[in-house]
């Protein structure tokens, strides 16, 4: 089983969305599905922001780098990045929200 890459994870999530045929928006998108999906997005690119950093090739916290600390660190960046974004993070989920909820009714 190989690591999770937010990266990889940002262009499935990208390919799945446009190859997704679209219902009316009134009939699915109810304010919290709407928070739900800007905060998802705003974890994926925080994750891929903490990902980025710790790619300089030092290892999770400042040690040797084996595959049983990178799936570590993979992990510990995605639930930070999703912590990060349902406590209000960059701010984006709530721009995205306020956007898509203008734009469904």
């Amino acid at each position: 089983m190989s690591p999770s890459n937010p990266a990889n994870s940002l262009g499935q999530l990208a390919a799945s969305v446009a190859l997704t045929r679209t219902p009316p928006a009134s009939a699915t998108d109810s304010p919290a599905k709407i928070k739900d999906a800007a905060q998802q997005f705003e974890a994926l690119l925080l994750a891929q922001i903490l990902h980025s950093a710790h790619e300089s090739g030092s290892g999770w916290l400042g040690s040797g780098g084996d595959s049983s600390s990178d799936s570590l660190g993979d992990y510990a960046e995605e639930q930070l990045a999703t912590v990060m974004a349902k406590s209000g993070g960059l701010g984006l989920a709530q721009m995205i929200a306020q956007g898509l909820e203008r734009k469904a009714l």
